[in-house]
């Protein structure tokens, strides 16, 4: 497994940079510094095994298998981890033909994802099967502006979660890209299609505010970014006030660090997207003090080799 491109580093306050390299993480600990790890995944595509030794570029790389490797041994090293997935798990191997998503399902479940979002070609086998799938799946979906009263994955899905780790409250939401013109209308029927960006300001809100969470992630379909108006994952995090974290998905986007930029109250939002079949495993580190105020953060992507 390698590391591509590790670190970027972020400091806000209190500790520094030099005394996070310097001082062993016990004992920045034993000073009160709770730290959570962020691992991501996104754009699966049903892709079960490693791509094929056949000359091509992605050759060997990624799998089921090596990447439930990898997240073990990160689990046994860190206390707090949490393991989400930007969609799009379904479609692009015989895996999906045959079985529908039932493989994929079980296998992220063996693999204890916490949570993810759906993707446009999450769809494709029709929302019935989507509401069998979900189902399935031992961890939530979770999808802010999709609203499906008025389908068969009425209550199939939830808006938000929060994840309390160690005193810290890690809140989650999700969006997903404008089904219309991508996925036959027959297949998503009478899902209501909410505009995400007023979604985001809505959700974000309410899990600062009123649920008081310390730490905000969106998982984002939306697409990383676009030269058109189109509503991106740049466009959510530069035009909202206190999503911390987007992690993305739909462009197959490889970013080898998250892309910094600055919200609505001048403060950082990072947005990572590592890809697609499940080649890249992304993880973002957010080191919170006493007072529960962020205090640094490290990112970093490891290709699944």
């Amino acid at each position: 497994m390698n590391r591509r491109d590790f670190i970027k580093y972020t400091y806000a306050s209190g500790i520094g940079l030099a005394a996070l390299t310097s001082v062993p993480l016990q004992l920045i600990a034993k000073q009160g510094v709770r730290k959570i790890s962020i691992l991501h995944t996104n754009d699966l595509h049903s892709r079960i095994d490693p791509f094929p030794m056949d000359g091509s570029k992605y050759q060997g790389l990624g799998g089921f298998a090596k990447r439930a490797s990898l997240i073990n041994k990160i689990r046994t090293e860190e206390e707090h981890v949490l393991l989400l997935d930007a969609g799009d798990i379904l479609q692009g191997t015989p895996y999906f033909n045959f079985f529908q998503g039932e493989l994929e399902l079980k296998l992220m479940s063996e693999m204890k994802y916490d949570a993810a979002t759906f993707g446009n070609h999450d769809f494709d086998a029709g929302i019935d099967r989507l509401s069998q799938l979900a189902d399935i799946a031992t961890f939530p979906f979770i999808s802010s502006n999709y609203d499906f009263s008025s389908t068969s994955m009425d209550n199939k899905s939830i808006n938000n979660k929060i994840f309390k780790f160690d005193g810290i409250r890690v809140g989650i939401y999700g969006l997903g890209i404008e089904l219309d013109g991508l996925v036959p209308d027959n297949l998503y029927r009478n899902t209501v299609y909410m505009d995400p960006l007023r979604t985001a300001l809505k959700e974000e809100e309410m899990l600062k505010t009123q649920m008081k969470c310390d730490l905000i992630i969106c998982l984002s379909h939306l697409g990383f970014e676009y030269e058109s108006h189109k509503i991106s994952d740049i466009t959510i995090g530069t035009n909202t006030n206190c999503t911390d974290l987007i992690i993305g998905g739909h462009t197959h986007s490889f970013l080898s660090e998250p892309r910094i930029v600055q919200n609505l109250q001048r403060k950082n939002c990072r947005i990572f997207q590592v890809g697609w079949g499940g080649i890249n495993l992304g993880r973002v580190d957010f080191f919170f003090n006493a007072e529960k105020k962020k205090i640094f953060t490290l990112a970093s992507s490891f290709t699944i080799s």
